[in-house]
């Protein structure tokens, strides 16, 4: 694959966290990177709660604008296109701005997903149009994504698409949601975005496109720090965001990475075993 000079990545939840991480790392290695999200500015109010038992409008750090100018500080050109999942026209609004303005994408990161009530609520006490959102922002908004990028991809004859996928898509809670595990919405939007991309590696096989599931495992984002610790999550001793962007980066770049492919990742396991991210050794799944 060599490096990305010339090419374009879209990260998608890249106002900060493991989307902010990614979005740099591939501006380091030579993408000019869109970046979608909801937050365009610094200090914008929106509900994060993750249970219906209470309401979180506190800003949370992080903004396009930071990362469109951290992406430019490493080199490379940003565009920032704001989007909301649960809004399919602006989704496919951004999709089409990019590529318009930058007529390609070559790689694509779908990294971001619903964040409210419901994901930490047990299904007794979860609206199903909770769960509903959830999917919509979790699997549907990815694919309409996927069908405006894919054609350019097949086009060229190469491309590489990361989905960050989660142990909740294989494996059951190790304890119900709020007490520390997770709650029904999370858990089957995020097996249903895990079957994605098996079956458009099947479909694109021998077509030069890349696809790989990437389970992050322990990430201390900043909204883990605000908001999980009530439920068991407080990120103490977890992975920094920026491990996982050396790993997306290698994936994008490597010839090694097609071996791969089919193989659910673990992120933190993957850059131990290649030496991605020296500054940590250990590993949180």
């Amino acid at each position: 694959m060599g490096d990305g000079r010339g090419k374009v990545a879209l990260v998608t939840g890249a106002s900060r966290g493991i989307g902010k991480a990614v979005a740099v790392a591939l501006a380091g290695a030579g993408f000019d990177v869109a970046v979608t999200a909801r937050t365009v500015h610094e200090g914008e109010r929106r509900e994060h709660s993750s249970t219906l038992k209470e309401s979180d409008t506190s800003p949370l750090p992080g903004s396009l604008e930071a990362t469109a100018a951290a992406v430019e500080a490493a080199g490379r050109r940003a565009l920032a296109v704001p989007a909301d999942l649960l809004d399919p026209a602006s989704v496919g609004a951004a999709v089409a701005t990019v590529l318009e303005r930058w007529h390609r994408v070559d790689v694509l990161v779908n990294n971001a997903r619903y964040v409210g009530p419901g994901h930490m609520d047990r299904f007794v006490d979860t609206p199903v149009e909770l769960i509903e959102r959830h999917l919509a922002a979790n699997v549907v908004a990815p694919l309409h994504i996927l069908k405006m990028v894919l054609p350019g991809m097949v086009e060229r004859g190469e491309g590489t698409v990361v989905s960050l996928t989660s142990q909740a898509a294989t494996a059951d809670p190790p304890a119900p949601a709020g007490a520390g595990g997770w709650g029904m919405g999370y858990s089957v939007s995020k097996g249903a975005l895990h079957r994605v991309l098996g079956v458009l590696a099947v479909e694109h096989s021998g077509q030069g496109i890349r696809f790989f599931n990437l389970s992050p495992g322990g990430v201390a984002t900043e909204r883990i720090r605000a908001d999980m610790a009530k439920f068991g999550f407080d990120g103490a001793g977890w992975a920094p965001p920026e491990l996982v962007g050396a790993v997306v980066a290698w994936l994008a770049t490597s010839e090694e990475a097609g071996g791969l492919e089919g193989i659910d990742v673990a992120a933190q396991h993957l850059a131990k075993a290649r030496g991605l991210f020296p500054a940590w050794d250990r590993i949180w799944s």
